[in-house]
């Protein structure tokens, strides 16, 4: 794992997504190069219903994912999402969720990686896999 590029990736995430700080949401990283995402309970991501709506699923596997991706490579590059199935495995209500990514399959042009989201129980809530192609003339600085 390269820690300039897990910098270069905390630092966009965490400093400059606006996604990110909209939610709520901060990017970490364990040793074995899965990205974390972590969000703290919101209500504002709240269906009518009272729980936390499915888009918010999706944003969290399709995150830690693509920077689970984004860390296999070396080299600064770009990285399109270009396929994501999710599946709901149950509802969530008034927890924190985390979102887990492991790589399935690194490629030359394409990642193929998988999430898992839990509540903050440790219980599943959903799975998530993904197709990640890799674009290595956009770097992830527009000033590059």
């Amino acid at each position: 794992m390269n820690d300039q590029r897990i910098r270069e990736l905390l630092d966009m995430f965490n400093r400059r997504a606006p996604i990110a700080r909209s939610f709520g949401m901060r990017l970490s990283f364990n040793g074995e190069g899965q990205a974390i995402i972590d969000l703290p309970y919101n209500p504002d991501l709240n269906h009518a219903l009272e729980g936390i709506h499915g888009g918010v699923y999706m944003t969290l596997l399709d995150s830690a994912a693509w920077f689970t991706a984004a860390a296999a490579h070396e080299e600064s590059c770009w990285l399109a999402t270009s396929e994501l199935t999710v599946h709901f495995l149950k509802p969530a209500k008034e927890t924190a969720l985390r979102a887990v990514g492991r790589m399935i399959r690194s490629g030359r042009r394409q990642d193929i990686v998988e999430a898992h989201l839990y509540d903050e129980n440790g219980e599943p809530v959903g799975h998530g896999i993904g197709t990640f192609i890799i674009l290595p003339s956009v770097p992830l600085r527009p000033e590059e």
